[in-house]
């Protein structure tokens, strides 16, 4: 061996020397555990017996570490020390400058598995008992002001009952209505408010049997000041506890005026229905009611100067198969062969007239022409009401006509009539509508 010690090599070959005539003296004899011992026999006891081993200097002289101080001190190249075989990295061996490239770094990366997307979106953890299923939270009760463009007015039609066209009359730039008795109305003070009062009560479910309502307010009204805060109409409706909801359009606007508007015109009704299914559907929060809506069956409720479109709504409006209800307070002034009509027509549904001494004689009128047609009419709000039921009903002197909506022949005849429509199991199917939603 090239540059290895001379003694070293000597003692090498004669232990090997040694080892051999032991082991083939051992291998003769008959026991097997003699063999093994003498397999296990170390070099350095051999070494031992002949006095040759090598000092610990000796051992030193020939490590790695050694030949790495070469050309050192004596002194020096003994000691091997781990920092001089394992040195510290520096500062700069990790972090090169930057005027430095980093070739190798970049191989590094290069090679490095691509990192992996990281999820940021709620995670639903699997439980190992079942999800609590909590309430929705109930929905506010809801009245509003909706503009429709097939409510009442604005309206430049004819007047069915002359033919004529309706805005007579002009001045200026500006238009308007003459009436009968020489009054008046302008059509951008009277005749151009095209609101919906809608309410949709809390309790509203549009997946159980429901109705609209449809009311039609009387002379010199305003939706707002009349018809919510002073008719109470929206709260009767949510006080009833019936599934139903409210469309009040605005007729003429604080005006001595019936005109019908648009619902003179045929399908007006239906119309005005069809546009109100969406906007029921999102006051409601559901926009897959809206169908429901427009299937649901309608109850109109006609106060006063209301008759007018109360009656051609029945007449011409286009949906007078899905009218289950027509309720009159103190209003039968004219229109006999409409409503006489309606009512011979659809026995399924309910009609109620309930009037004041002033309209006696019209009501007294409308019921001889119905038994006359062989229709049964009863004249007591006593009983209960049901399909086919015809009911008209005086109300005692002290009574206002002002005062109709909220004092007939009970206090809050609207929420009255509801009641006993939703307490008559017949009445309630008919008021039914598929709906199909979440």
């Amino acid at each position: 061996m090239v540059g290895a010690n001379p003694k070293f090599q000597t003692i090498d070959r004669a232990a090997w020397t040694a080892r051999s005539i032991v082991l083939r003296h051992v291998l003769r004899r008959p026991w097997p555990w003699v063999a093994m011992a003498a397999l296990l026999v170390p070099l350095s006891f051999v070494l031992a017996q002949r006095g040759k081993a090598p000092d610990a200097g000796t051992l030193a002289a020939n490590t790695d570490g050694a030949k790495l101080h070469a050309g050192k001190s004596k002194s020096q190249a003994s000691v091997d020390r781990f920092e001089d075989r394992f040195p510290q990295l520096q500062f700069a061996d990790r972090f090169p400058s930057a005027s430095e490239s980093l070739p190798q770094i970049q191989r590094q990366v290069a090679l490095m598995p691509e990192a992996r997307a990281v999820r940021t979106e709620p995670v639903r953890v699997a439980a190992l008992t079942p999800a609590l299923t909590l309430p929705r939270p109930e929905r506010e009760e809801l009245t509003t002001l909706v503009s429709m463009k097939s409510s009442a007015f604005p309206y430049f039609g004819t007047n069915p009952n002359s033919e004529e066209p309706f805005l007579n009359i002009t001045k200026g730039e500006r238009k308007g209505h003459k009436n009968y008795s020489g009054r008046v109305y302008w059509q951008d003070e009277t005749y151009n408010d095209s609101r919906v009062l809608v309410h949709v009560p809390e309790a509203f479910d549009v997946k159980k049997p429901g109705v609209i309502v449809v009311f039609f307010h009387g002379n010199g009204a305003t939706l707002e000041r009349d018809v919510r805060d002073r008719q109470l109409v929206p709260q009767q409706i949510s006080d009833s506890g019936a599934n139903a909801v409210l469309l009040a359009p605005q007729m003429a606007v604080n005006a001595a005026d019936s005109s019908a508007g648009k619902f003179w015109q045929p399908g007006g009704l239906k119309r005005f229905i069809d546009e109100s299914a969406g906007h029921l559907a999102r006051l409601y929060g559901d926009p897959k009611s809206a169908q429901a809506f427009a299937n649901m069956p309608i109850v109109i409720v006609g106060y006063s100067g209301g008759f007018l479109p109360t009656a051609w709504s029945l007449e011409v409006g286009g949906l007078s198969g899905r009218v289950r209800g027509v309720v009159l307070l103190d209003a039968v002034y004219g229109e006999f062969d409409k409503f006489a009509s309606w009512i011979e027509k659809n026995r399924t549904g309910f009609f109620v007239s309930s009037y004041t001494r002033h309209t006696k004689r019209h009501d007294l009128e409308l019921m001889q022409m119905l038994r006359d047609r062989g229709i049964a009419v009863s004249e007591s709000m006593d009983g209960s009401l049901r399909p086919g039921s015809v009911v008209f009903v005086q109300t005692p002197d002290g009574v206002t006509h002002r005062d109709y909506v909220t004092q007939a022949w009970t206090e809050h005849p609207v929420k009255e009539v509801l009641v006993k429509m939703a307490a008559t199991p017949a009445l309630t199917r008919i008021a039914s509508a598929p709906y199909v939603g979440r």
